[in-house]
């Protein structure tokens, strides 16, 4: 477990740089494996540059939409494409459809032009309307999501002035554990626990990868962990278990980009 603590940064810096350096981009129809879709999802967002906390809303809009279903009685795509729509309006960071049309069919068929307004325009935009009213029925109109973002700026604010300014800005705490929790959005777990969890434990997962040593705690009793006052409610297993979900997704994406 240590191990994979300390291994994760650099993991996650590979999966990054191998990002940064690929000449060739991910061709999303010859690849099969679990997280490829969410890995479309997030690079649709980028491309209409949509806020982080939107593209988070719409991948959990999908996870849950594929909790509900079987996954193959529907196009996997389409759906996330749908997600982002609807989370932006969801979120009040609303896209143009003809932009989630467009982005989405030139990520899917590298090198293809925008559509035209034609026939294969209107067919994708009447589907991916469907498939909005479809996502909500399925999950009982029920789109009201409590988001573990603003749990983690409330734990990083307190824990920055428990650590002092000294340590806290000698490494990228902040920025680290916010990418471990966007990131953590590719992977359907992240339905299986509580955001409050969700948040300290990317927090949690920033200080092991940087060796930083909360003051006053004992890690070695559960009762004295540092995020036992933020979160008295997460037990030590359940802590591991979540960190150790955070870690398979850079293992999936590693594989992703290793094909």
């Amino acid at each position: 477990m240590m191990k994979n603590i300390v291994d994760v940064l650099s993991l996650q810096n590979r999966v990054q740089e191998t990002k940064i350096q690929k000449t060739k981009p991910t061709d999303y129809r010859k690849i099969d494996k679990i997280g490829i879709v969410a890995r479309f999802l997030f690079e649709c967002a980028i491309k209409l540059e949509i806020k982080p906390l939107t593209s988070a809303c719409a991948a959990i809009i999908y996870h849950r939409f594929f909790k509900e279903v079987n996954t193959s009685d529907y196009d996997e795509y389409l759906i996330a494409a749908s997600s982002l729509y609807m989370a932006g309006k969801i979120q009040d960071d609303p896209v143009k459809i003809r932009d989630v049309i467009n982005v989405a069919h030139c990520t899917l068929n590298r090198g293809a032009s925008p559509l035209e307004l034609g026939d294969e325009y209107w067919s994708m935009r009447d589907a991916i309307v469907q498939a909005e009213l479809l996502i909500a029925r399925t999950l009982k109109f029920d789109l009201n999501f409590e988001h573990p973002h603003k749990f983690l700026l409330y734990y990083m604010k307190t824990l920055q002035d428990w650590l002092g300014s000294t340590i806290w800005n000698s490494v990228p705490i902040a920025k680290t554990a916010a990418s471990f929790l966007q990131d953590f959005h590719h992977s359907e777990k992240i339905l299986n626990h509580k955001p409050t969890h969700i948040a300290i434990c990317c927090l949690s997962l920033t200080l092991q990868t940087y060796g930083v040593q909360v003051p006053l705690t004992d890690e070695s009793e559960e009762s004295s962990m540092w995020y036992t006052p933020f979160v008295p409610d997460i037990s030590k297993d359940k802590h591991w278990e979540i960190i150790e979900d955070i870690i398979e997704v850079y293992k999936r994406e590693s594989e992703i980009d290793n094909m």
